[in-house]
């Protein structure tokens, strides 16, 4: 007779494989948004993947490829983009201390606050100079980690794609719903997982290119560039996109221009901040209504676990955990 009964040995190999189960997740807690990254392209993806497949009837390696390259075309190429700019940018800032000086010498006087002597300011000006090259080292340093997790994404999608029946029947046995609730499930993800990546980013979109038009209007340097700054900062609710032109109102203001000035802010909150609530609108038409406090909890949690794949992830993950708690504490029905 062995050590442990039939009922014991279960129990132990149970506890077991949890162990196991949890040390592997903690080895692996560096490729995570790598597997959440695949999940979100699954679910973003899928439509198209049946089209390519179904519809148009290419061969499944076909399809995934195809796939494949249109995520790659239109999620990560444009970060690439963004990268290059910013780098671009911030060498040239660093190389333009004089402009430097001059800006904050305006700001000075205009806001009448005294730096009381240059040795002051040339430090503050140092500080900032010492900042921004730390932070293009920090970017520098962690492009190799974001290869990696790039290129895990598409591994885990290759395989996700070519085998999407037998992992959706997996998926299906796994979770722990009834045919009914698993149904609700998969329609609330889609809804939840296009209304925060699509329906965010197309809000983020409108609001940085109606911010670069009112770049071009008012004759301020760089429309592209903040616009594009602003697409990004524009996921931070409220204080997104006014982090942007309220600077370049106030700094065009220290050196006269009223109208450049006094135009670029209050075109900013009247016009810009004020799209989101329209635009919010017609997307939860269509798509899951994110509720702003969870875009700005998704955001604060997010981005020192995720980086800048936070601005996406946190939001989502808070997103998909209301979406259990909704299913598990459903209403009891009448009798």
């Amino acid at each position: 007779m062995g050590l442990y009964t039939e009922k014991q040995r279960r129990q132990l190999i149970l506890v077991i494989a949890i162990a196991m189960g949890c040390f592997l997740l903690w080895m692996m807690r560096d490729i995570i948004p790598a597997f959440l990254g695949a999940v979100v392209m699954y679910v973003l993806f899928r439509p198209l993947f049946a089209i390519f497949l179904v519809k148009w009837h290419f061969p499944r390696w076909l399809a995934t490829l195809s796939v494949i390259t249109v995520s790659f075309l239109l999620l990560v190429l444009p970060f690439v983009v963004v990268g290059l700019m910013i780098a671009d940018k911030v060498n040239l800032l660093l190389q333009q201390t004089d402009s430097i000086n001059a800006i904050l010498y305006k700001v000075q006087d205009f806001i009448g606050y005294d730096f009381h002597d240059p040795a002051t300011l040339q430090k503050l000006i140092q500080s900032v100079q010492g900042n921004l090259f730390g932070s293009v080292s920090s970017v520098i340093s962690g492009v190799g980690g974001m290869l990696l997790t790039v290129a895990i994404t598409y591994f885990i999608q290759w395989f996700m794609w070519m085998n999407y029946n037998k992992f959706e029947k997996t998926l299906a046995k796994l979770v722990p719903f009834s045919r009914e609730e698993s149904d609700q499930f998969a329609d609330e993800l889609k809804s939840s997982t296009f209304g925060n990546v699509l329906g965010q980013g197309a809000i983020c979109l409108v609001q940085a290119i109606l911010l670069s038009i009112g770049f071009v209007i008012f004759d301020l340097e760089d429309p592209v560039f903040w616009g594009t700054i602003t697409f990004f900062v524009s996921f931070l609710p409220v204080v997104g996109a006014p982090i942007v032109f309220v600077p370049a109102g106030l700094i065009a203001l220290a050196y006269g221009d009223s109208f450049a000035g006094y135009g670029i802010i209050i075109y900013g909150f009247v016009l810009v901040t004020n799209i989101d609530n329209v635009l919010r609108f017609f997307i939860s038409r269509y798509f899951a209504d994110t509720h702003p406090l969870v875009t700005i909890l998704g955001v604060i949690v997010g981005i020192p676990v995720f980086g800048l794949l936070g601005l996406v992830f946190g939001p989502l993950l808070i997103s998909w955990f209301l979406m259990l708690m909704k299913i598990i504490i459903k209403p009891e029905p009448e009798a």
